[in-house]
């Protein structure tokens, strides 16, 4: 009966949706840097909330709590950690209460990765408390830097002795995907352990027994169960279990100011209930920014970037064009409230040259139907087994094609320090997932690769164009391009140019008598017959006429 019943309205919505137009996303975000970290794995600033719950340290390597917490990443906004990097947005794995016992069916693992929830309306106290996140939250804004939740939809934590299972009303039937077709994807179990919620029901069920007791037992049984009142009937929506969940998400936007979600394993549960996220997210938003108007950063809407397993700029995978092709069914998450995906195919062809890469996607952020749309780039991530350079011999040539590449981008934590990708110690992607290598700073070649990222990253931050603009070849030796973006200064960047004295081509972008500044080495010099010349140490420019302010 919930099936027919999600049907007719999947129907309704995807029509409404599909003739809906999509509106150019705000340059800001197809040029963003956004930084991710798992904050257990990022620095430990509260040492005295390492076990709460009766977790202990008798995980397999790697597999466990390692400290990390929400004190370490507020300590790291407020010493300019991120600010220095040209960061825009600081995308976290989730931070809410997660199952509180460990998994033996992948090595004894306990959920310090955040995506194996228990209660989607508190804070993990491994990471910290509520206070932390406003806090963390409210010190990132001051500094002109959004953030991010990471939230899941489709599924809760394994059952362990510590953890019951959920309702039966409030799951799938525990059928595993098969990835053959929509249904073979979306309704069903994409993992073994996991309990896949009942999304495409449209039935309502009661609260799970056990967050009745824990919200007895924490005092705060009332006022949750007055607030559900008050959303299921502002709403009109069931009381169905997704219905639930997005409740549950969009509070913290409305009481914290969050600025966007990156979205989990959007493929796999069905286009329409992401529309209805979307739609509440941007009104929580907008009741929080008008409940406080002296911290909101500006007037932009709320940002959802998704995982699309697969999804790529070049038709990478499964994808024709930017629908995600299920072989029976073809869904365009744009068109469901995504204002940007995650690019899958960037890691895999990172060791092209920089022209190949550039000119492509340029191409196709400009000229075909992901036109005005947002990407996310990247080299490595938490679970992609084919991250770029996981063997960090390609440091500072990486990170140059990753920051210069048309398209939003994300550093994940370490990138900038060289963290190790691989430790043959840890099993399957725990390898990915090793603590960040602070104590590499004190070694005189990370230090100098991060100052390259940082030098990258103020560049792009400065100037939209880069990421959001048209790319355009100047000349092959030494290899430079220019990026014009409509209203915004536009930028022309050399690589590979010789150290001390060089003298490149700008002619066609800026004009004779114009002072322009190389961001990366500080240095100025005026337009002379098209040409600029420098001397400096650096094995590239990063030219431009004025900074411009966030």
């Amino acid at each position: 009966m919930h099936k027919l019943t999600s049907f007719l309205m999947a129907m309704l919505i995807g029509v409404a949706q599909a003739a809906a137009a999509i509106e150019p996303v705000d340059p800001f975000w197809r040029n963003a840097t956004v930084y991710f970290m798992l904050p257990d794995r990022f620095s430990n600033g509260d040492t005295t909330n390492d076990f709460p719950y009766g977790r202990k340290d008798n995980a397999a390597y790697l597999r466990g709590f390692e400290g990390g917490d929400l004190r370490g990443v507020i300590d790291k906004i407020e010493a300019g950690y991120f600010s220095d990097l040209g960061v825009d947005a600081i995308w976290m794995a989730p931070v809410i209460e997660n199952i509180h016992g460990f998994n033996d069916s992948d090595k004894r693992t306990y959920a310090f990765h955040g995506y194996w929830p228990k209660d989607w309306t508190a804070v993990d106290a491994n990471f910290g408390t509520e206070v932390e996140l406003a806090e963390l939250i409210d010190a990132a804004h001051s500094r002109g830097i959004r953030v991010l939740m990471d939230v899941i939809l489709n599924h809760t934590g394994p059952v362990t002795e510590q953890d019951p299972a959920w309702p039966i009303t409030w799951l799938r039937d525990g059928q595993q995907c098969d990835w053959s077709d929509y249904t073979g994807n979306v309704e069903c179990a994409i993992h073994a352990n996991l309990t896949d919620i009942l999304t495409e029901s449209e039935e309502a069920v009661e609260l799970p027994p056990q967050l009745v007791e824990k919200w007895k037992r924490e005092g705060r049984l009332e006022q949750e169960q007055r607030e559900l009142e008050v959303f299921f009937e502002r709403t009109g929506y069931p009381r169905a279990p997704k219905y639930y969940l997005i409740k549950w998400l969009t509070d913290w936007v409305r009481e914290y100011g969050v600025d966007g979600f990156r979205v989990d394993t959007v493929k796999h549960v069905e286009a329409e209930a992401w529309a209805t996220l979307k739609k509440e997210a941007d009104l929580a938003l907008e009741e929080w920014k008008a409940k406080n108007p002296h911290k909101k950063l500006n007037d932009r809407d709320f940002f959802m970037v998704g995982e699309v397993y697969h999804f790529g700029v070049n038709n990478y995978g499964p994808t024709v064009g930017r629908a995600y092709d299920y072989s029976d069914k073809k869904v365009d998450f744009y068109q469901y409230g995504f204002d940007s995906l995650i690019n899958f195919d960037f890691a895999q062809v990172a060791g092209q040259s920089h022209e190949e890469i550039f000119s492509s996607y340029s191409s196709a952020l400009n000229n075909s139907d992901l036109k005005g749309l947002g990407v996310l780039n990247y080299l490595g991530s938490h679970d992609d087994h084919h991250s770029f350079d996981r063997e960090r011999q390609q440091t500072k040539s990486s990170a140059t094609k990753l920051m210069l590449a048309p398209g939003a981008v994300q550093i994940y934590y370490g990138d900038e320090l060289a963290r190790p990708m691989i430790d043959k110690r840890a099993y399957g992607d725990a390898s990915m997932r090793t603590n960040m290598n602070w104590d590499d700073l004190k070694k005189p070649e990370i230090r100098k690769l991060l100052a390259h990222w940082q030098k990258l990253g103020q560049f792009r931050q400065a100037h939209p164009a880069v990421g959001a603009g048209e790319h355009q070849k100047l000349a092959d030796n030494p290899y430079t391009f220019a990026r014009t973006l409509s209203g915004e200064q536009p930028v022309v960047v050399a690589l590979d140019v010789p150290q001390g004295k060089k003298t490149i081509s700008v002619k066609g972008v800026f004009a004779d008598g114009l002072e322009l500044m190389d961001y990366y080495s500080g240095k100025r010099t005026k337009v002379k017959v098209g040409k600029v010349t420098l001397v400096t140490d650096g094995e590239l420019l990063l030219l431009s006429a004025k900074l411009k302010n966030k």
